[in-house]
């Protein structure tokens, strides 16, 4: 059987990709910088490899027909050379993209967007038969709050539009069937949560699975940018979010993607919350 390879494979979504396949006893290989330091489910087999130097990675793509593809840059810039390296060696490519990015725009709102624009077009033009998935925000974000709620209980940061926020578990669950099922060429799926929710809810809802009041609090961007840089974010990801936050529009949308894909409906951010709870102790 032909392995599944999956870069980005110790993030919020990807690690959630590789359980997934694992049970559903799809032979999963793992692209990390040192597999003797990578927390990986038991059965995922990890490939020393970095996008930033594609060299590296023909090793890990020997047997493999499937590639995930979580891009973990704020550009495109270095994504052909990468492409090069999958178009010798695989047959399909399935890419985590942003709900953000809009088909119409010759220029998207905000880096991010336009970082996930950029990629879609380089991917169609590779040659590898592909499938994108634009996921809406990813719940598990939120634990970028976490040490603010455990010191005081009040989040602050700047406001951003509300979007359909959805689990990186229903993400993942979507991005399992497309890599190992047919008829998915070509494909663009959006994937949200059930409901769209600000960050205040957001809050409010790992608050109620704590059992006690969280609440948030607007504050002016370079309040935000200095708590961001504080908490030891890279200032080049600090821009990127807060350029987002000030660019991007309120979104209604809401897909049923999730339960049409899996058969399951897309879980709340408060059963997200729920189950982890722990992680804001």
């Amino acid at each position: 059987m032909s392995k599944i390879l999956v870069i980005g494979a110790t993030g919020n979504v990807g690690r959630h990709v590789v359980a997934r396949l694992l049970d559903a006893g799809t032979s999963v290989r793992t692209l990390v910088r040192d597999p003797g330091t990578a927390r990986l489910p038991e059965g995922a087999e990890a490939a020393r490899g970095d996008l930033a130097e594609p060299v590296t990675l023909a090793p890990a793509l020997a047997g493999v027909d499937t590639v995930f593809l979580i891009w973990p840059f704020l550009t495109a810039e270095g994504a052909p050379p990468v492409l090069d390296v999958l178009g010798r060696q695989v047959r399909k490519v399935v890419y985590l993209s942003s709900s953000g990015v809009d088909d119409q725009a010759e220029r998207q709102t905000d880096l991010i967007n336009q970082l996930h624009a950029d990629m879609e077009a380089l991917i169609a033009r590779s040659g590898l038969e592909w499938a994108v998935l634009r996921a809406d925000t990813i719940a598990s974000n939120a634990r970028g709050w976490a040490a603010q709620i455990r010191a005081a209980g009040v989040v602050r940061g700047p406001e951003i539009a509300p979007t359909a926020v959805v689990d990186p578990r229903d993400v993942a669950a979507v991005a399992a069937r497309v890599l190992v099922g047919d008829g998915h060429a070509g494909a663009t799926y959006v994937l949200t949560g059930p409901e769209v929710i600000g960050r205040a809810d957001q809050v409010r809802a790992i608050g109620e699975a704590l059992g006690r009041p969280v609440r948030f609090e607007s504050v002016p961007v370079e309040e935000a940018r200095a708590r961001m840089l504080a908490d030891g974010r890279p200032p080049a990801l600090v821009e990127a979010l807060l350029a987002a936050a000030g660019t991007r529009p309120r979104s209604g949308l809401v897909t049923s993607t999730v339960e049409e894909l899996t058969g399951a409906p897309a879980r709340t951010f408060a059963q997200w919350a729920a189950d982890h709870a722990d992680d804001f102790r």
